[in-house]
């Protein structure tokens, strides 16, 4: 186990398996459902944030006014539906189970934190884990209805690194989406991005690559490094 890096988080949707595609469909259904047409712009903008979030972006982007019990309704259908292709099957991003591999051997703390509610996550958390069936594939996971605040809050991450009983400054979070990013910077952490959807600008503690193809503990280990400040001269 590498001394510097004592634990990895992993975001789940888009980051570890390719599920984006399925809250846009649902996402993009809502808006022929009421009336209108949810641009490409407002899509890419939900990605990453919380149910209630990404209603308020439908909502301005479509110009209409919800009430609030229309809201909670509105972002049922959108998860049930969400769960139902889910269930149609999972796939992994490129890189994501071999790296997940590779942090369980080296016996590294890890946890998987992700805005997603828990009757929806367990749908892709089972399929996780099938492919781990020598023991869980993280020593815990955390979901969107579990915080007391969610992504680009850094609670969730800081909620996961003091289950872990680790320091923000010694772990690595691995994201795809400009909340999380965020999220996991402002907890102190340094983050491996791997955006798909959204632009992302660079920023002290964040190493950006296209996948995780190729991305082991050496990697890991450089990108807590970029976060470690610089030696003082003389």
């Amino acid at each position: 186990m590498p001394d510097s890096l004592h634990a990895v988080l992993f975001d789940m949707d888009g980051t570890l398996v390719e599920t984006e595609q399925y809250w846009g469909e649902a996402l993009f259904a809502l808006a022929r459902r009421l009336g209108g047409r949810l641009s490409p712009a407002a899509r890419r903008a939900t990605v990453g944030s919380s149910m209630r979030t990404s209603m308020g972006i439908v909502y301005d982007d479509l110009g209409v006014t919800r009430s609030e019990e229309q809201l909670v309704a509105d972002a049922r259908w959108v998860e049930d539906t969400t769960a139902g292709l889910l269930a149609q099957g999972i796939t992994w991003r490129p890189g994501a189970y071999e790296l997940i591999a590779a942090v369980r051997e080296a016996g590294l703390p890890t946890a998987l934190v992700t805005t997603t509610p828990r009757h929806v996550a367990t749908l892709v958390l089972d399929h996780i884990e099938a492919a781990f069936p020598d023991g869980p594939a993280f020593d815990m996971t955390l979901c969107g209805d579990e915080v007391s605040a969610r992504k680009p809050d850094p609670a969730p991450y800081l909620q996961a690194m003091a289950w872990l009983d680790v320091e923000p400054s010694r772990c690595v979070v691995i994201e795809d989406s400009l909340a999380g990013i965020t999220a996991g910077l402002a907890a102190g952490a340094a983050v491996l991005g791997v955006p798909t959807v959204q632009q992302v600008p660079p920023a002290p503690g964040l190493t950006l690559r296209d996948t995780l193809e190729g991305v082991g503990l050496p990697e890991l280990v450089e990108v807590l490094a970029a976060l470690e400040p610089l030696p003082q001269l003389g």
